[in-house]
């Protein structure tokens, strides 16, 4: 009998009597110790896509078990929004539902109420749900499941915000004019869309003509924020269909650009009145903050997109870092611009914006939100899958007098931890899509063969190579070695392989024809060939 594939794929001594029901090619957690292994669980087939997502949020730490957790009792007067129109706007495998908006006209503008759920109700501070949920800070997802930061029968049920079930929120409530309103309410939901949805406006005609009034706000409020400076960098998301039979159906980039303006910027417009409600009172909370971009990182993306023929517009002599924030702005729109009209540089381009910027992260102080151009931001918004969402909404409760619940003891220690828990989580993410991607293509090349080359386009270099995305949603590394006709070696700025006898370039955004060599399944990686000459 063969040893099953382990998590976290350490090589040690299995004990064959503790291996049950293990065989081979299965995928298997197993619990460690002094040069020995004991098998707690197996998690399936490795081949399976499905079962190795499952075996990435295990070796991630994110499956845990929950705390022992008892409901509080709700107490406080409630606001009644039970008649107010109401709906919901999310991916279509989402079950987490911590967000639902109304929109009705008034004044010649439109008043909107966006309701979270009241998380705060249902876990107390400082108990042993409520310390656990701030270790695991955040919801991990892969595709098709998620590793919740709170127990299913609250992430799912009682705290998410399904379609005509009374439910209890914070709301948000954003006039035409004149300053927001805060309170806790209890609301039902009369629809539950998908974005797809949304975007058709498949809906009731009640809450079709709901979405026609949310589009006509929420694209004013897009362009208020364009023009204040914020940056205009669309990164769409990918999302998968499995096939149920251990592959991955399909993937493709999410394209529903209409109904995710509707959520976001509403999202983005309560998460701002929050912040300024406790920013202006010198109330500490977890900000999200994102401090301006270093103005030598901005001078050398300049150089490099004017290297690449780009754009860009003009600079002082000397950047302040201020000053760097309005060109960093500036600069996003033009690149945007660019490749709408050209075409060319589709994914290169805007991440080499991104990629010149500082990291946002938690503060307990309001340091500001350069990308967005807010002078205070935090997230208020996501409360069931976030826990810095949940610490304001306690600041929030508490600066109202609607709770009495104390804040963390050491503040910048958790806004450090949930800095951290968010990149661990977003590599995490990143490795399941590839995995996906990888079982993808691997199905795709069985059906139309390795020698059929895919066009692509160079969206990253190092000396060593050039990383491609191809085939609209792949991508894979091409080894300098493979380029033909010369001896490659990387410029000064990072933005061309340039070769040593004959002086051809491959710069980022051009185009090149590929060939799929090799893939490493287990790892997510991807090997390439070059198919023939670049592509202008």
């Amino acid at each position: 009998m063969g040893e099953p594939y382990f998590v976290p794929g350490v090589p040690l001594v299995l004990d064959r009597k503790g291996l049950g029901d293990a065989g081979p090619g299965d995928l298997a957690v197993v619990t460690t110790g002094r040069g020995r292994a004991k098998l707690e669980r197996v998690l399936g087939k490795a081949k399976d896509i499905e079962v190795v997502l499952e075996g990435v949020l295990e070796h991630a730490g994110a499956r845990t078990e929950f705390e022992p957790y008892t409901e509080p009792p709700h107490e406080g007067e409630r606001v009644d929004l039970r008649d107010l129109l109401t709906f919901t706007i999310d991916p279509e495998t989402a079950k987490d539902f911590d967000d639902a908006l109304s929109v009705v006209a008034e004044d010649g503008g439109y008043r909107a109420w966006v309701h979270i759920a009241d998380v705060s109700a249902y876990v107390a501070s400082g108990t042993p749900l409520d310390r656990g949920a701030a270790e695991r800070a955040f919801t991990t997802y892969v595709p098709g499941r998620a590793a919740p930061m709170l127990p299913p029968r609250l992430a799912d049920d009682r705290c998410s915000l399904r379609p005509h079930e009374d439910r209890l929120c914070v709301t948000v409530e954003l006039p035409p004019a004149g300053e927001p309103r805060f309170y806790r309410s209890v609301i039902r939901s009369d629809a539950r869309l998908t974005y797809g949805q949304a975007e058709r406006r498949q809906a009731e005609p009640d809450v079709a003509a709901a979405l026609e009034r949310t589009d006509a706000l929420t694209a004013a409020i897009r362009e208020r924020r364009f023009a204040r400076g914020a940056l205009r960098i669309e990164s769409p998301e990918l999302a998968f269909e499995f096939d149920g039979r251990g592959s991955v159906a399909r993937a493709w980039k999410e394209s529903e650009p209409t109904s995710h303006r509707l959520v976001e910027e509403l999202m983005i417009a309560a998460n701002e009145a929050v912040a300024r409600l406790l920013s202006s009172r010198r109330r500490e909370a977890l900000y999200r903050v994102h401090e301006r971009p270093d103005p030598q990182a901005i001078e050398l993306l300049l150089k490099k997109l004017a290297s690449l023929e780009i754009p860009t517009p003009p600079a002082p002599e000397r950047l302040s870092p201020a000053l760097a924030a309005e060109i960093a702005a500036a600069t996003s729109e033009r690149v945007m611009d660019y490749v709408a009209r050209s075409g060319r540089g589709r994914e290169a381009f805007p991440g080499l914006v991104l990629r010149s910027l500082k990291q946002a992260r938690y503060h307990p102080e309001n340091l500001g939100h350069s990308g967005l151009a807010s002078k205070a931001y935090c997230h208020f918004t996501s409360p069931i899958r976030r826990y810095p969402d949940l610490v304001v909404h306690r600041a929030l409760l508490r600066e109202l007098g609607l709770a009495d619940e104390a804040g963390p003891a050491d503040l910048e220690a958790l806004a450090k931890h949930t800095s951290t828990r968010e990149r661990e989580a977003a590599q995490v993410e990143y490795l399941a899509d590839a995995l996906c991607l990888a079982w993808l293509l691997d199905d795709e090349l069985f059906e139309r063969g390795w020698d059929d080359p895919f066009e692509g386009e160079i969206v990253g270099m190092i000396g060593s190579g050039l990383f491609v995305r191809f085939g609209e949603v792949f991508e894979g590394y091409l080894p300098a070695r493979r380029l033909s006709g010369d001896y490659f070696e990387l410029n000064e700025l990072g933005t061309a392989l340039v070769g040593r006898r004959g002086g051809g370039r491959y710069r980022l955004g051009d185009g090149i024809d590929v060939l799929v060599e090799k893939i490493e399944k287990s790892d997510g990686k991807v090997e390439l060939s070059q198919a023939g000459r670049p592509r202008k």
